[in-house]
């Protein structure tokens, strides 16, 4: 009896380790949304960066510890909206589109519905998916593309200017495209951290960090908008190689004929 009584308490209740750090990611994009408001928009993007570090870990402790459920699922998808659809939209607004009136806070709603859309799609496709590429531009990436130009472009002063306003509603309109788009991106899923890894891979993390700690803003923005503009980028090598393909088979059968 005290065996399925401990069983079913543990159905009925949640774990509480991974949990913790999809808590901390959820009050890691309130804060950046309440930082935005205050205008401290430097403190503003670095939560939304320690927003997808906790992300990142939650998933993998809770596969670690064999805690998954589906109650975690759905509180990490929640988390992810408040993070990387609300937070990256909001921050970005009060730091730029603000000054455009309707056009600005149209494209920060763009960009939400965008990552709404975006999650929506991951989760009903998650299980049938190639799990070695996402399908569109995933909502942490897209977040640390607006998260990073928010913390570059204001350690250079560049927020009292039209222009950028206007560059900052079509980069928040582009990628809000790309999260909802049928481009690949490579997730890196399949690397299995908890085997054996070559030298080379350690020795390039450890220049990652290396190079991030020189300069955070911009090496985390050149990171984030490069991964964004690697899938365009593959899908048109891509599209190039298939035509060259098609062309090469067509000039096959004809001299066959």
């Amino acid at each position: 009896m005290n065996d399925e009584t401990d069983v079913a308490k543990r159905r009925r209740g949640i774990y509480l380790l991974p949990n913790l750090f999809t808590t901390a990611g959820l009050f890691a994009g309130f804060y950046a949304i309440v930082a935005a408001t205050k205008n401290h928009f430097d403190a503003a993007a670095i939560a939304i960066f320690v927003a997808m570090i906790m992300d990142s870990l939650d998933g993998r402790i809770a596969r670690l510890t064999n805690t998954q459920s589906d109650f975690g699922k759905e509180y990490d998808s929640l988390s992810d909206m408040v993070a990387f659809g609300l937070a990256p939209a909001l921050v970005m607004y009060e730091w730029a589109l603000l000054s455009l009136g309707k056009l600005g806070w149209l494209a920060a709603f763009i960009y939400t519905a965008g990552a709404a859309l975006r999650l929506a799609r991951f989760n009903v496709q998650h299980a049938v998916v190639n799990k070695r590429y996402f399908q569109g531009l995933a909502s942490p990436a897209a977040a640390g593309v607006l998260g990073g130009m928010v913390w570059v472009a204001d350690d250079y002063g560049l927020r009292d200017s039209v222009g950028m306003a206007i560059t900052m509603a079509v980069l928040t309109v582009a990628v809000a495209l790309l999260m909802v788009s049928n481009i690949r991106y490579r997730s890196f899923k399949d690397l299995d951290l908890r085997n054996r890894v070559p030298f080379v891979a350690v020795l390039l993390l450890v220049l990652i960090f290396a190079f991030v700690s020189i300069d955070p803003p911009q090496v985390l923005f050149a990171l984030f908008f490069g991964y964004a503009v690697s899938g365009p980028i593959n899908s048109l090598i891509f599209l190039r190689k298939r035509k060259q393909i098609l062309r090469r088979r067509r000039q096959r059968s004809g001299d066959a004929q």
